[in-house]
């Protein structure tokens, strides 16, 4: 007998992406079945979530407690708090956030679709775009998600119809036109009956198209789809104190990783704020010397000049750099229950960067449901605002469609130290 043919050891590069939706459209499921059916969970986790449906009456396993992690969650049946699975195939590795579907939990979903790189939303066949699937969709493309998959679920409860998702996919392309999403795909699935997910299944023999995992297989890495600048925020200065040793008596580590862009030894660098200016000397990661580092990188990178850097510099290559501001325009999405005060001073936190800053004005509020734009003199929670802010040192900030390491930021309460607010610059 011979062996089983195997799939290509190939790596495509980590994945982030988002599942999203309105109130029990399946997310948690879908990501449930995904592992199930990749052969990603480990047997004491399948068996812990056995008992747990047991204990619920349920017949079956319910894979949607793969997610639900939260007793609290599992006891009520919902996702309240973003979820997060890591798990890896032959070519690639994941992280997977499940997004909550209530309204009040849009701050959750917003934190959650910051870091993805594409973001799947889930529509129950039976009901179509409803108000939350139009909310999630805005929001994705808010933060910068750069690919949608809309997975038209419940398949099995249409009789797995094709005029359904047909007339499904032409309402969100109308919808999806007035935002200006540019990159979206459709897939019509059954998340409890396994249809398309990993395996095609045999009742959806209409849709020729790739099963979800093929997508996500084959889907686009972070910085993998265009050149990027060279942004390293400098999180430590290493200076290590070992009198034994006379090599390590200069040593002059600038410690970080790499938001975006690579760079190699030889290169010329300028230090923000500041304007000093030097070459890259020698690149070390885990204390071992490289040539050049990449996007996502963790690194110490030593310079040819003495300067003085410190933690919340940003170094970046020469013929890049931006200019310090000390006024950003952003969107923000408040967190907290204290409403916004345009009478306090908060802590706005950019990489590795701590400046003092006011609010200086509320363009407008966004009412997420209609898509309309309001007066505002405050915000409450999960509100989503365009607003400018004063700050009273100077960051060095990009576009956050250019740069989202670079582009976003957390607002910080002083006296709690809690985040109560995130925003994108530009």
């Amino acid at each position: 007998m011979s062996a089983p043919e195997q799939l290509p050891e190939i790596d495509n590069g980590l994945l982030r992406f988002l599942t999203c939706g309105s109130v029990d459209d399946g997310k948690s499921t879908l990501i449930g079945r995904l592992l199930f059916d990749s052969k990603t969970i480990l047997a004491d986790t399948l068996n812990a979530i056995e008992r747990t449906s047991a204990k619920r009456g349920m017949n079956a396993v319910d894979l949607s407690l793969l997610t639900d992690g939260l007793q609290a969650e599992r006891e009520q049946g919902i996702t309240i708090d973003v979820a997060y699975r890591y798990f890896s195939t032959g070519r690639r590795k994941y992280i997977i956030a499940d997004a909550p579907g209530h309204e009040q939990y849009t701050r959750n979903m917003v934190t959650a679709a910051s870091t993805a790189n594409l973001a799947i939303i889930l529509v129950d066949a039976r009901k179509g775009i409803l108000t939350q699937t139009r909310r999630h969709s805005y929001l994705a493309s808010l933060v910068g998600i750069p690919h949608l998959l809309v997975a038209v679920n419940k398949m099995d409860l249409v009789d797995y119809d094709q005029a359904v998702f047909e007339r499904i996919k032409a309402d969100y392309l109308a919808f999806a036109a007035k935002l200006g999403i540019k990159d979206v795909r459709f897939i019509p699935i059954s998340a409890l009956a396994g249809d398309m997910i990993v395996d095609r299944g045999e009742r959806l023999g209409w849709y020729d198209g790739p099963t979800l995992l093929d997508i996500l297989e084959n889907a686009p890495a972070a910085h993998t789809e265009r050149a990027e600048d060279f942004r390293f925020p400098v999180q430590f200065v290493c200076r290590p104190q070992d009198s034994a040793n006379p090599e390590l008596h200069d040593y002059r580590g600038f410690m970080g990783r790499v938001e975006s862009g690579e760079i190699a030894v030889g290169d010329a660098v300028t230090v923000l704020p500041s304007g000093a200016t030097s070459k890259v000397r020698r690149i070390e990661i885990g204390g071992i010397p490289l040539e050049r580092a990449i996007h996502e990188q963790s690194a110490a990178l030593l310079l040819e000049d003495e300067i003085d850097i410190s933690r919340g510099d940003l170094i970046v290559k020469s013929a890049e750099a931006p200019e310090p501001v000390k006024q950003i325009d952003a969107t923000i999405c408040w967190l907290a229950e204290a409403p916004l005060s345009p009478a306090r001073t908060y802590l706005v936190r950019h990489t590795t960067r701590e400046v003092k800053a006011k609010l200086a004005k509320i363009d407008y509020r966004l009412d997420v449901n209609t898509l309309e734009r309001e007066a505002a003199t405050g915000l409450a929670m999960n509100d989503i605002a365009r607003v400018t802010l004063k700050l009273a040192q100077p960051i060095v900030a990009d576009r956050y469609a250019d740069n989202r390491g670079t582009g976003a930021f957390i607002i910080i309460d002083e006296s709690t130290n809690n985040t109560v607010g995130a925003g994108m610059i530009g």
